[in-house]
């Protein structure tokens, strides 16, 4: 179980305020959630209630905030255009992180004020056929603001391993059990299998493991692109770079979300 007395029993004596975070990151980081977790199609489901549940037993003073458009007083925002978006913020430990999450529709296209039509290719019938997207109603916004606040948490570690495509998270240690009713989601991992690491000769005779990305993996390459960055500048110009490919890939976004505060914290 990860409470906050137990991460701060493991710390040393007059650990410093950065230190202290980093430690309740990494507890909530290899706090393995899968137990609370359901999956449907191509998405995994957090409950929001199981969320803060799990985030309060190691932040007991954490608060939440549904950030309103100042000129509506409403909790999204809207654009005609482009659809509709919503914003959290949680502060926990005296650090405040934000999030934002667009209201999509179960194909996971953007929600408008007015349905629309859009094609898709049929393989069964050769051909394009029409899909539509319903208009945006308030309980769209109502779960999509739930699986922002999930989303939020991540940022402070909680289910971090999800958003970036893993299936466990590092150095996880067992899981509660725990029943719940999703309504908060998650972008699944890709389904790909991991092939075993394959030993290379060292100088000294030994051999050495060397990662390998799965084999069916199309964001491989930017994947190790994300990792080999070593300041947000060129991390920045990275994600410029392939910001049509991960458009809507919230797994890889992730990654660039993590990449950016490990730099960050390595200044």
């Amino acid at each position: 179980m990860c409470k906050s007395n137990e991460i701060l029993a493991g710390l040393p004596e007059g650990a410093s305020q950065d230190e202290i975070r980093a430690a309740f990151f990494e507890a909530l980081r290899s706090l393995n959630v899968n137990d609370k977790c359901e999956k449907r199609d191509n998405l995994t489901y957090l409950s929001w209630a199981n969320a803060w549940g799990e985030f309060k037993k190691v932040y007991p003073s954490a608060t939440y905030r549904i950030i309103n458009n100042p000129t509506t007083n409403l909790p999204y925002f809207i654009d005609p255009a482009i659809g509709v978006m919503v914003f959290t913020e949680v502060t926990a430990n005296e650090q405040t992180h934000q999030m934002w999450l667009p209201v999509l529709n179960g194909a996971q296209k953007p929600m408008k004020l007015e349905p629309y039509e859009y094609q898709v290719w049929d393989r069964n019938n050769r051909q394009y056929v029409n899909k539509t997207v319903e208009a945006v109603s308030m309980f769209d916004i109502n779960k999509t603001l739930m699986r922002c606040l999930v989303k939020n948490l991540a940022m402070f570690g909680l289910g971090l391993y999800i958003y970036a495509g893993e299936d466990l998270p590092e150095n996880a240690t067992g899981s509660e059990d725990s029943t719940a009713t999703s309504t908060a989601t998650i972008p699944a991992p890709t389904t790909a299998e991991v092939k075993p690491k394959k030993a290379t000769a060292t100088r000294k005779g030994r051999t050495a493991q060397q990662p390998t990305q799965p084999a069916n993996d199309r964001y491989a390459g930017i994947k190790a692109a994300i990792a080999a960055m070593q300041d947000t500048n060129s991390l920045l110009a990275l994600y410029n770079q392939h910001k049509n490919e991960v458009e809507g890939n919230e797994a890889i976004k992730a990654l660039f979300t993590l990449r950016k505060y490990e730099l960050q914290q390595a200044a």
